[in-house]
């Protein structure tokens, strides 16, 4: 027994010394927050902190701010800012190795780096200059630290150092995020419309009738049931999926709605910004104060940066206030190819051309190099899904005008008309901006660059080849849709406007509305308005969207049915919960997983044929809601799927297959409580390589309330990526919160500084707290 014992202390003895060893090399990589720093600065700059880690810059001069920023940004997130650039560069095998070749071989095809390259040469001398003090703020930052990032320790990597082109990278790794379906939307729509009738495309992809809140008021009337059966293909008994999920949401979004003045106690216009994203350890977001002096002014900018890039992305500079939500309009195209018969060659208006061979080399870490052959054309680069045909694509991420540094004028912006006249020119992934002033005025345009086409259809493949389709440059700021004058102001990543407008932008996948038309229904409830009012509005998790379908599974569940399938228990969950979102409701669980299975029931024909022709179902550019309600409204028997006599059938096995699935997954049914179900996962990308270690990076597996269409979005690793309300001048009485905290470090007292105020719904104030931090950063000599 002894020498057990022995071994015992050993292990203890040799585990408590790798903790401590492990422990030094993080504590050594930690950025100092106190004290003064000799830099390559012109002027002198104070970093300020709150106990929080929220980061306030006192600088001379814009300049030195944007380097001031650029060196915090490397102190606590450079990491994630290398990530950032490698993913759009295509260049993570060279951290990650084999595992991430594959994702480089798809990414480069975009060929980012080059355009990164050519956009910094177009940059005009000023925000040159800003963008290469900023560059060299994140180099100083960085070289500051005694010990680089533990993440490269852990990868037996190098940082390599940052580079003017790499904040253009930043901007294009945000198309890929807010835009990343890259053409699978467009071939799914085209399989569809081939395979079908054309009345049955037109009835499956239809807007939602029901849902709909467009700021200008226009309404799309819904496509009726067609009076023709029902097409085979979606009847085919035969026919199975792998992957039957449906587009129901799609997981990029974010809400913001803005009040006028008119409805507030101080006169002042309110702005309520939530932006949804990825939810990880770190965020997106870094939360910074930058405070400077230009022609004997003194100019504060508030709110949310973006770590790789010297701009406040959104926030307030105490005249006006602003924020996005992704727009999830149409800013790419499928070119349909005509290739010559040797496949060398592809038809344009001018003939014949040869498609165009590009060679990159990938490094790969503890690899030998590899070389990729990119093919492109005039239009794109060639690209294919399974076994389709040859496609190029266009898309907007491809042309000078996509990126630029112009949404800093929104630091120096006054006025909401001054920035609807700035919006078109910023070269970022098209938004919704919505501004407010401290005059009281709100007002809302597409902020990014709008593509003039001349199309036949913008939802499929189009063949390019004759010159009477095509891109024909883009829409001049003043052809671009805005909106102000109005005391009310929305968007949740649905459509927006319609008629003329509406067909300059067209749909990338919206938001089936429910969302955005239940905010529209809590800023009509206020008569009057104030920051609180506004936050509870992005905590509503009321679930209005499932009413009629709660409604529908009572209907199911009559006397009969529940006795003879012992369905007390399930029946008694939806009538005495079911309203909301919340993590201690079971009969939300139950009414949504019922209404979900329902609609893989009777669409699962559908994905399998999509799926087998090298489409998937969620890349429909709509939802299936509103035919599925008018197939249950109807219940015609040849609309049946393949397996069920009559609809009754259909119904009692949604309900079945739902209950059974939970039942197996978390045990029973009181146990699959909403929070079981929507249980947090925000973790550190690392922390799976690590071993026993690992999960001390991730944030705890909390559950949460809140779901897809309600207000209150939140899945285990998608949702709010920050809670933002703010009046331009009234600043002290806003609201900024954001997951995580603002450090990548594990061992720095902001690395979870925010996440339970976060997870609670707190709002924390939207300024700067007191200073308990402060770093001097010194020009050299």
């Amino acid at each position: 027994m002894n020498w057990w014992k022995w071994l015992l202390s050993v292990l203890v003895l040799l585990l408590t010394l790798s903790a401590a060893a492990i422990y030094s090399l993080l504590y050594l990589s930690l950025p100092d927050y106190n004290g003064t720093l000799s830099s390559s600065i012109n002027n002198t700059a104070r970093l300020e902190r709150d106990a929080l880690g929220y980061l306030s810059v006192h600088a001379a001069n814009r300049n030195d701010a944007a380097f001031a920023l650029g060196f915090a940004h490397a102190q606590e997130r450079f990491f994630q800012m290398d990530i950032l650039r490698r993913n759009a560069a295509g260049e993570l095998a060279e951290l990650f190795g084999e595992r991430a070749l594959n994702a480089d071989k798809n990414l480069r095809k975009h060929r980012f780096r080059q355009r990164a390259r050519q956009a910094l040469a177009a940059l005009p001398e000023p925000e040159h200059r800003l963008l290469s003090d900023y560059s060299r703020g994140v180099n100083e930052g960085l070289s500051a630290l005694s010990l680089k990032p533990f993440e490269y320790l852990l990868l037996g990597q190098r940082p390599a150092s940052w580079q003017d082109e790499d904040s253009f990278l930043v901007i294009y790794s945000m198309y890929l995020d807010l835009q990343s379906r890259l053409g699978r939307d467009d071939y799914a729509m085209t399989v569809l419309k081939q395979a079908l009738p054309g009345d049955w495309y037109q009835f499956l992809q239809q807007h939602s009738d029901v849902w709909q809140a467009a700021l200008d008021g226009s309404r799309i009337e819904p496509v009726n049931l067609p009076e023709s059966d029902y097409p085979s293909l979606l009847r085919q008994p035969d026919m199975a999926c792998n992957n039957c999920l449906l587009m129901d949401s799609a997981d990029i979004g974010s809400n913001n709605f803005a009040v006028a003045g008119s409805l507030t106690s101080h006169g002042s216009a309110i702005l309520a910004d939530d932006m949804h994203l990825g939810i990880r350890v770190p965020g997106t977001w870094y939360k910074a104060q930058l405070n400077w002096r230009e022609n004997g002014n003194m100019h504060t900018v508030t709110g949310l940066t973006l770590p790789g890039a010297p701009a406040v992305v959104a926030g307030s500079n105490g005249a006006l206030a602003w924020g996005f939500t992704n727009s999830t309009a149409d800013w790419h195209d499928l070119v349909a190819l005509t290739l010559s018969e040797d496949g060398k060659r592809y038809l344009t208006p001018d003939g014949y051309k040869p498609l165009i061979n590009l060679y990159e080399t990938i490094k790969i870490a503890g690899q030998a190099d590899q070389t990729i052959e990119l093919t492109e054309t005039q239009w794109g680069p060639v690209v294919q899904f399974g076994d389709s045909p040859l496609y190029a694509l266009r898309w907007v991420a491809y042309d000078d005008i996509a990126v630029n540094f112009r949404l800093m004028q929104l630091e120096q912006t006054q006025t909401v008309d001054q920035a609807l006249q700035l919006a078109p020119k910023v070269g970022v992934p098209a938004q919704n901006l919505l501004v407010a002033d401290s005059r009281g005025d709100i007002g809302w345009s597409i902020i990014g660059p709008i593509p003039k086409r001349q199309l036949n259809d913008f939802d499929t493949a189009q063949d390019w080849s004759d010159g009477s389709q095509g891109w024909l440059g883009y829409y001049s700021p003043e052809q671009q849709p805005q909106l102000s004058g109005s005391e009310r102001l929305w968007t949740a990543n649905a459509r927006m406007i319609g008629g003329e407008a509406y067909q300059l932008i067209g749909n990338g996948g919206y938001d089936l509305g429910a969302r955005g038309w239940q905010i529209h229904q809590g800023l009509n409830a206020l008569q009057h308005a104030d920051e609180q009012a506004l936050h509870q509005i992005q905590l509503d998790n009321r679930a209005l969207m499932l009413q009629r379908w709660r409604d529908l599974l009572l209907e199911v569940l009559d006397s009969e049915t529940v006795e003879q399938h012992q369905l007390q228990s399930y029946r008694q969950y939806i009538v005495s919960s079911s309203q909301r979102a919340a993590v201690d409701d079971v009969g939300y669980s139950l009414v949504r997983a019922f209404r979900l299975q329902l609609l893989q029931l009777q669409f699962a024909p559908l994905s399998a044929y999509l799926e087998q022709h090298g489409a998937r179902s969620q890349d429909l550019k709509y939802p299936l809601e509103a035919p599925m309600w008018q197939l249950l409204q109807h219940r015609r028997p040849d609309t049946l799927p393949p397996g069920f006599s009559d609809w009754p059938a259909l119904l009692l096995a949604a309900v079945l297959q739902s209950k059974t699935e939970l039942e197996q997954q978390y045990g029973s049914l009181a146990q699959s409580h909403w929070g079981a179900l929507n249980e947090a996962r925000i973790q550190h990308p690392l922390a799976s390589a690590i071993p026993l270690l690992g999960d001390w990076l991730n944030m705890p597996a909390t559950p949460m309330n809140g779901d897809r269409h309600m207000p209150r979005v939140q899945l285990p690793g998608f949702g709010q990526s920050e809670r933002m309300v703010v009046a331009p001048g009234q600043e002290q009485l806003g609201i900024l919160t954001i997951p995580a905290g603002q450090s990548g470090h594990p061992l720095s007292p902001f690395y979870r500084a925010d996440h339970q105020y976060w997870l609670n719904e707190v709002a924390l104030p939207f300024l700067p707290g007191e200073k308990k931090y402060q770093l001097l950063l010194t020009p050299q000599g």
